[in-house]
């Protein structure tokens, strides 16, 4: 951790094609997750209704990279107009403070596929997942994470 004297005026994006991310306290316990295309989510405590837990938004973004990872293999096989969800879940261990273990199911009906044609499918599917979900990559490798704290 590094803690650093705010002197300069906030940062400008660099680039066009780059996203800045950032979350605002907006009252106890809440925040607003912000991204410079526009995009918000509520995120709070369990105990404040209509927010999403960071443990949460992380099993979120989980899923949500594991169906965009498999759309294309899917959708080519599928057609554009088929139907999907990813449930996640996983149990916090507290007295540690991680998610030792987090569970995905990727619905999709394959019925009107024979059964191995379903299952060249699901192996394609799982190897694009392995190979692009940065997110799943991410959590597997696990990451660094460089905290500075900027004072006024």
């Amino acid at each position: 951790m590094t803690i650093e004297q705010n002197t300069a005026a906030p940062a400008q994006a660099a680039e066009p094609a780059r996203t800045d991310l950032w979350v605002e306290r907006t009252g106890t316990r809440r925040y607003t997750g912000r991204s410079s295309r526009g995009a918000e989510v509520l995120i709070g405590s369990q105990d404040v209704d209509g927010v999403f837990t960071p443990g949460e938004l992380l099993k979120i973004a989980l899923a949500a990279c594991t169906g965009l990872s498999s759309d294309r293999p899917l959708s080519r096989r599928l057609g554009d107009d088929y139907d999907a969800t990813i449930r996640v879940s996983g149990d916090a261990d507290r007295e540690n403070e991680v998610y030792p273990r987090i569970e995905e199911i990727l619905e999709v009906d394959l019925s009107e596929l024979d059964p191995d044609a379903a299952q060249r499918l699901l192996v394609v599917v799982e190897r694009a997942i392995d190979a692009v979900c940065t997110v799943g990559r991410t959590i597997k490798a696990g990451a660094e994470v460089d905290l500075k704290i900027v004072t006024d």
